[in-house]
């Protein structure tokens, strides 16, 4: 259990220099937001989030797991991250990679920067010039997504498992795997117009929902399995990026 909310300026500076203390929140109960905190090697889930769309409690595992299970396992992987990197398990401010790691890593993540900037920020509408995805500026955010979507459905599976149960069950005409992936997207809905899109594309981290969705599936190959698309397509490409 954490203890006392850090969640304004006065607060703030009250701790700064003084030694990390894990029970403080950076994040209001009421947010709608889960929050990865590098300094102290911890991950917040607010109450605000435990609720539709993200969290239904009356929903099969399938449909949670897609959803608040994603976001939970999008968080996760920041701990590995660049960022995450130079902090160690305790918070402090310590490199624990090597140099190969970073390479490595560094050689994996620019397939997605590739990726993702071949995306449009938006359908054009007819009268704007294209924009694309910054698919540098949005590169933690789309691997975090990436890993978060393969982190949820082996937990999935695993907890499916458990009950002897397993993805390929049916439910209201979809199997268990397609309501994972038809939840991780319906989170992701939003309804955005062309010019706030684009604006939001070009200093934004996090790319549009659309692209989102689309990033993620396509470099997990179990959606394509799960929907019996064609090798070979946008969504189940030969060759697709992976990172975790």
């Amino acid at each position: 259990m954490r203890g006392a909310i850090s969640t304004n300026w006065i607060d703030r500076f009250r701790i700064s220099g003084k030694p990390t203390d894990g029970s403080h929140w950076d994040i209001a109960p009421a947010t709608v937001e889960t929050l990865y905190l590098r300094s102290t090697n911890s991950l917040d889930v607010p109450a605000g989030i435990i609720q539709l769309l993200f969290f239904d409690l009356v929903a099969d595992p399938s449909v949670n797991f897609g959803s608040i299970g994603a976001v939970v396992g999008h968080e996760l992987t920041h701990g590995f991250d660049e960022l995450g990197s130079r902090f160690d398990g305790k918070g402090n401010l310590r490199e624990w990679q090597t140099a190969d790691d970073h390479r490595r890593f560094a050689e994996k993540t620019g397939c997605e920067v590739a990726e993702f900037g071949n995306f449009e920020a938006m359908p054009d509408p007819g009268n704007l010039p294209l924009f694309k995805v910054n698919g540098k500026l949005t590169l933690a955010e789309n691997t975090a997504d990436n890993g978060g979507l393969r982190i949820a459905f082996q937990a999935l599976t695993e907890a499916l498992a458990a009950d002897g149960k397993s993805t390929q069950d049916s439910l209201d005409r979809y199997s268990v795997k397609q309501r994972f992936f038809l939840s991780f997207a319906q989170v992701w809905c939003e309804n955005q117009g062309a010019r706030s899109a684009r604006q939001s594309a070009a200093a934004d981290s996090q790319s549009p929902g659309r692209s989102r969705v689309n990033g993620a599936i396509q470099n997990f190959d179990e959606f394509g399995k799960a929907f019996g698309c064609t090798r070979g397509t946008p969504v189940y490409p030969v060759n697709s990026c992976r990172v975790w």
